[in-house]
């Protein structure tokens, strides 16, 4: 069969192999030739992803890709739509935004022989991210499903001190168990179905689910991947790993790990729920009511713990546990505006997380490279611009109007309207009270930043200044975060079109 593609439908195909292909290039490269050929790949990548976002915004159909001009079972597919499109978008973004921000901390960090491979694995993660992303296969999911587990343990532990070495192996050791549980679903959905194919599966699910037959193991193959990919992304209680993981690591590597790594293990379960199993079949066994309980209650022991910490990454750390909360409450509701809100606090999310740990950074470094509250008095003004974006991600956090943040919970309250009234009023009391616990410790660190120093104690102002790269990857970050509170209508339209198209 001789089949015909626009060129920027190639876009997705190109999206993955040039990292993938460009991680082997630069492990032979000297090390200043390796981090402006990375730099250069995901500037490329983005620039790519944008102009496949604006053809679908501008109203083009979603479409599958053979790989090899050969459709499955023959060869592989992957598959682009709107929704697609949009997050492949801001992965690369604020892959490219991480690497600029902590480049130049990198230099501290790491042997100078060996930073090139420091960017052989963001590459390499780039093209796990990308491929999850696009791929319409569900071994092929597995497949980079280990490779970003590889890389993300790779990133962490590349410091090579105790702490993080430690990090590194708890970081393993649970996702392992996760991919485990992911594996062995995998193993009997095909056992069930007989194929691999997400759209395939689908319809034998469905045809499974309305005989009613082998109604326990299909059971047991969504807890699996529920289970496997929230024990992965760090949902409650799964997610002791986080706070050594994000907080010993080097800036790149926590603004990587908490904006895109666990994000990349939530589209997955997304896709899955809508392509592979289907909403109603989920919603017959059950899944989505555990999903709704560990994420009212991971939106305030994740608080709680944020509240309870004295070292500021730790605090983000804790933070993000709070928010993967916020992002499997959409999904638990499972209505179409709940999975919107869910898709919309994703990206708010990936954002701000991003934008917090390399503000941190900076702030830390202008106060004798302490993260402790106590020695951070003043930081703002030591490190201004440092100062400033972690205040707007402060605020975003919190829901401050005109920031992401807000329309996430804007609209996670909007979906728990829909829902009964017992459900409706869980889900509206759990809001308030982690945004007044979100409140009390984000608050409580602005204010820090901005108090008066320490007496007797003198801080090197220079060590806060990173040089423009750092500068211009958090005012890019902190308009990227403000466009989304004001223009967030584009955003949700994309995010609903992608999601009808999933189904």
């Amino acid at each position: 069969m001789e089949l015909h593609f626009a060129l920027w439908q190639h876009i997705p195909f190109v999206c993955i192999l040039l990292p993938l292909a460009s991680a082997a290039l630069t492990s032979v490269m000297k090390p200043r030739l390796a981090r402006w050929w990375a730099m250069g790949v995901l500037v490329v990548v983005t620039a790519l992803s944008a102009h496949i976002s604006a053809q679908f915004f501008f109203g083009a159909e979603g479409y599958v890709f053979p790989m090899g001009h050969y459709y499955a079972p023959i060869g592989n597919e992957i598959r682009a739509g709107s929704l697609e499109a949009l997050t492949s978008l801001f992965f690369s973004l604020i892959m490219l935004f991480s690497l600029m921000g902590g480049m130049k901390k990198l230099d501290e960090h790491l042997d100078n022989n060996k930073q090139n491979l420091y960017y052989v694995v963001l590459l390499l993660l780039t093209a796990a991210l990308m491929a999850q992303v696009y791929t319409n296969d569900l071994f092929t999911s597995y497949v980079f499903l280990e490779i970003m587990t590889l890389a993300a343990c790779a990133l962490i532990a590349v410091r090579k001190r105790g702490r993080t070495l430690v990090a590194a192996t708890r970081y393993m050791i649970m996702n392992l168990i996760g991919s485990g549980l992911f594996l062995l679903g995998i193993v009997i959905l095909y056992d069930l179905t007989g194929h691999l194919l997400m759209e395939d599966i689908h319809e034998q699910v469905a045809a499974i689910a309305a005989t009613g037959e082998y109604a326990q193991p299909l059971t047991v193959v969504i807890a699996l991947f529920a289970i496997g990919l929230a024990i992965k992304s760090a949902l409650f209680p799964f997610h002791t790993w986080v706070p050594d993981a994000y907080g010993f690591s080097t800036p790149t590597s926590a603004a990587v790990l908490s904006s895109l790594v666990s994000k990349g293990y939530i589209f997955l379960l997304i896709k899955i729920m809508y392509r592979v199993i289907g909403l109603d079949v989920i919603a017959a066994t059950g899944i989505d009511d555990v999903l709704f309980v560990f994420s009212l209650t991971g939106m305030v022991m994740g608080s709680i713990s944020a509240l309870r910490q004295n070292d500021v990454r730790r605090m983000i750390a804790f933070s993000s546990v709070a928010q993967i909360g916020y992002i499997y409450l959409g999904m638990a509701i499972g209505t179409e505006t709940g999975m919107m809100a869910a898709m919309f606090h994703l990206f708010s999310h990936a954002v701000c997380k991003s934008m917090l740990f390399l503000a941190a950074g900076g702030l830390a470094d202008a106060s004798n490279n302490s993260k402790i509250f106590r020695d951070l008095r003043g930081s703002g003004y030591r490190s201004p611009i440092a100062g400033v974006a972690f205040t707007i991600g402060a605020l975003s956090m919190v829901g401050f109007p005109f920031l992401g943040g807000f329309v996430s919970k804007l609209n996670l309250a909007l979906a728990g309207l829909e829902l009964s009234p017992v459900r409706a009023s869980l889900v509206l009391v759990t809001l308030a009270v982690s945004t007044t616990l979100n409140t009390m410790y984000f608050l409580r660190t602005v204010i820090t930043l901005y108090r008066k120093p320490r007496e007797g104690v003198t801080y090197s102002v220079e060590r806060g200044q990173r040089g423009f790269c750092f500068n211009a990857a958090l005012v890019l970050l902190a308009a990227l975060n403000v466009a989304l509170g004001i223009f967030s209508q584009a955003a949700v339209n994309m995010i609903t079109t992608g999601l009808q198209m999933f189904g």
